[in-house]
């Protein structure tokens, strides 16, 4: 399966041109478009590796990918899931797993902290319906954690104990959930998050260039972080995730210390990140390998709304909480017609859109701007890869929105032509 040769030439251009402004631009991007066989349907980097950097964005380049961990994680979720390790319902099992969460209180709109009136869940935690939240997307949150303050990557585990923001299950709302489900992992399996990873997924898939430790090689290629100025210009920052960059790695203890974040670790190639998306895309079989990660089954069941009781959750608006890390959300994916839309274990289900993606197609991004979709129905996934904060650079979101679309005119051509 290919792209017709004038959507490929459409697409190249596209992203080429996203990159021409060295000063108000996108500095550098890497965009991988796959198949449901694994095929690699379309591949192209543009720009530089950063704004003060010689070196030409390459395939190669290495990001931190953030929140597109968090797929990841449920994928491993559901694998102890299949084995019986854990379940998806029972919340006196997570809470036995990780006796924390027993005394987790809910912060009140007045500052003050009430107990929490039911056990949390794994499918609470893998949905964001748990109630815990991310001090960069609540204000209120961010008040509570003065005059210290939280940093979610710091790369220590006590930045994750805060409060719910609501009741258990009474409410939607994107935070550290998926951390929390991490660490259950670590302790059903004995193992760090990271070593589970490789072990039970990348390993099998034949994936060297994905971690939460990143080997020497890895960070030789890293791609630089940078910000967008309120005026639009670009500057080099720096890593909001470097401990895991800065550590050494032949100290045990060391490494031993640093939390691997289920929710926002990971460093990974585009190109890899999108062979997952392809063992989705194929009921949860590697199509390259034949190793099946999970069954049918469980990868339907990712792809469930699990929230009907909150199908305008994607039209509440998120505030720059930390303006230094996102920029204030209105909406999280406008559909036209604004149908209901739902949330699969650990991504968003937009319910369609205007790009010609199918209604059942799921997606989700990492907060330095990367932007993932993965269409099980017209069996294609991708990936829009940059290094930049604030959240939702709008200069990102166009690019990523022509992509897609052009994809699916492709797509629409070549079934035309049978």
């Amino acid at each position: 399966m290919t792209l017709p040769t004038q959507h490929i030439s459409e697409l190249r251009s596209l992203i080429d041109a996203s990159c021409k402004n060295e000063k108000t631009g996108i500095p550098g991007v890497t965009v991988v478009v796959v198949d449901k066989t694994g095929n690699k349907l379309f591949e192209h980097s543009a720009g530089k590796r950063g704004v003060i950097s010689s070196d030409p964005m390459s395939p190669e380049n290495i990001f931190w990918i953030a929140s597109s961990t968090k797929m990841l994680v449920g994928l491993a979720c559901m694998q102890l899931v299949e084995k019986g390790l854990l379940n998806l319902d029972d919340g006196e099992q997570l809470e036995n797993i990780c006796p924390e969460l027993k005394t987790i209180q809910v912060l009140q709109p007045d500052g003050s902290l009430k107990n929490k009136n039911k056990s949390i869940t794994l499918r609470m935690l893998l949905t964001h319906t748990s109630g815990f939240g991310y001090t960069f997307f609540n204000e209120r949150l961010r008040d509570w954690s003065l005059p210290i303050g939280i940093d979610e990557f710091s790369g220590r585990f006590n930045d994750i104990l805060m409060p719910l923001l609501f009741q258990p299950g009474e409410g939607w709302e994107y935070g550290v959930g998926i951390d929390w489900a991490g660490i259950a992992l670590e302790r059903v399996t004995g193992l760090k998050l990271n070593d589970y990873l490789q072990k039970n997924i990348f390993q099998p898939l034949g994936l060297a260039n994905m971690s939460m430790l990143p080997t020497p090689k890895m960070k030789s290629k890293l791609a630089y972080m940078h910000a967008r100025e309120k005026n639009g210009t670009l500057r080099p920052r720096d890593h909001p995730l470097r401990m895991p960059l800065a550590a050494n790695h032949d100290d045990r203890s060391e490494v031993a210390a640093l939390f691997h974040s289920g929710g926002a670790g990971m460093y990974a190639k585009p190109e890899e990140y999108c062979n997952v998306l392809a063992v989705l895309l194929n009921d949860g079989t590697c199509p390259r390998t034949g190793m099946q990660l999970l069954g049918k089954p469980s990868v339907d069941e990712m792809f469930k709304n699990q929230i009907p009781n909150f199908p305008d959750f994607g039209r509440q608006s998120i505030p720059d909480a930390k303006p230094d890390l996102t920029n204030p959300i209105p909406e999280l994916y406008p559909v036209p017609g604004n149908p209901p839309q739902g949330w699969g274990l650990t991504f968003m289900l937009s319910n369609g859109g205007g790009t010609g993606r199918s209604k059942s197609t799921a997606w989700w991004a990492g907060l330095a701007n990367c932007w993932w979709w993965c269409d099980r129905e017209n069996e294609v996934a991708g990936m829009v890869c940059t290094q930049i904060l604030p959240f939702a650079d709008p200069q990102v979101l166009s690019l990523w929105a022509k992509v897609e679309t052009e994809v699916y005119k492709a797509l629409e051509q070549r079934r035309n032509q049978g």
